[in-house]
């Protein structure tokens, strides 16, 4: 059966895609994961192709690792930051897309604090310059596309099944993009996602995107098959929404003796920074059931997927050195 093209889509959220359209990408980042054990990393599957990373944000992993993506694959890429860049001076951020589209740039990654930042961008346009495919590497507190893949990727490769699985998200959900994708994602591909945090932090209109609110940790965690703890973000002001961070610790702390009441092979995640000690005990987020770091291995592997698939479609992957 003919498999279904991805060249030219911008990954703005996973509510674009099917489930059928999340399967190829996961495929896909197999396929990019293997290709890294290799011990050959590098190819030139997107050779003559340019990447430019436009990040208004700070970031470690998604930045870097969209950048070894391209690097990867055999593409030129760019890091641009906003203190870097002409914004500083006043320029818009129109001007700014549509100065790296003209440059002739093949897709565009983008990081920005305000929501809608990755759609705008897919929108921007003057009767000269086409934009590109754009890449929604997280906006404010929106979507994080990228993220819910690797997650689901992450609980694939660690032998879980998605379909009937209890996934729970603990934590500041109010303020996390990573949580939204995550409920779009997981509830595309059969999950039963719970959510549970201070009641100040966990917006019951969610239950409108098919999740469940849960009213105590224990009760989330009783039979989940994988636990992604959010971080506290405290520079979206998210500490005035508890009395105090040694509070919430004792409160929703992810510790092994919560954990104990998830599925003996739950999975725990994590999308970093952690704050280890509030959000999740030390022992919990270094224990073998922890693929935290692995998480950052497999983003790897999906945004290369991602790079490629909407870049060139796909295509055979047995000769790509």
């Amino acid at each position: 059966m003919k498999q279904m093209s991805l060249q030219g889509r911008s990954v703005l959220g996973l509510s674009d895609f099917s489930e059928s359209e999340i399967e190829r990408i996961l495929e896909m980042a197999g396929q990019m994961k293997s290709i890294l054990s290799s011990g050959h990393k590098k190819t030139d599957l997107l050779r003559g192709k340019s990447v430019v990373n436009l990040f208004s944000e700070a970031s470690t992993r998604t930045r870097s690792s969209f950048e070894l993506a391209g690097k990867y694959l055999g593409a030129d890429v760019i890091n641009i930051t906003k203190s870097g860049s002409s914004m500083t001076k006043g320029e818009s951020m129109r001007d700014t897309l549509l100065t790296l589209s003209a440059m002739g740039t093949d897709a565009i990654v983008i990081r920005d604090s305000s929501e809608g930042a990755a759609f705008f961008a897919k929108q921007t346009s003057s009767p000269w310059v086409k934009v590109p495919v754009v890449l929604n590497a997280g906006d404010g507190a929106h979507a994080h596309p990228s993220q819910a893949l690797l997650d689901l990727f992450t609980v694939r490769q660690a032998g879980k099944k998605i379909r009937g699985m209890k996934y729970v998200i603990l934590g500041d959900i109010l303020h996390s993009r990573v949580a939204r994708s995550d409920i779009v994602g997981f509830t595309a591909l059969g999950a039963e996602v719970h959510l549970c945090g201070p009641r100040t932090l966990v917006p019951r209109e969610l239950e409108s995107m098919g999740a469940v609110v849960d009213s105590s940790l224990e009760e989330a965690l009783q039979g989940a098959g994988a636990v992604n703890v959010l971080r506290i973000q405290l520079e979206r002001a998210a500490g005035g929404f508890f009395p105090t961070l040694r509070e919430y610790s004792r409160l929703f702390g992810l510790t092994e003796e919560r954990l104990a009441l998830a599925e003996k092979d739950a999975v725990v995640l994590h999308p970093g920074p952690m704050n280890r000690g509030i959000e999740i005990s030390y022992d919990t987020a270094y224990n073998r059931q922890s693929m935290i770091q692995e998480e950052v291995r497999n983003g790897v592997a999906v945004r290369m997927a991602l790079l490629y698939l909407t870049l060139t479609g796909g295509g055979d992957l047995e000769n790509c050195h």
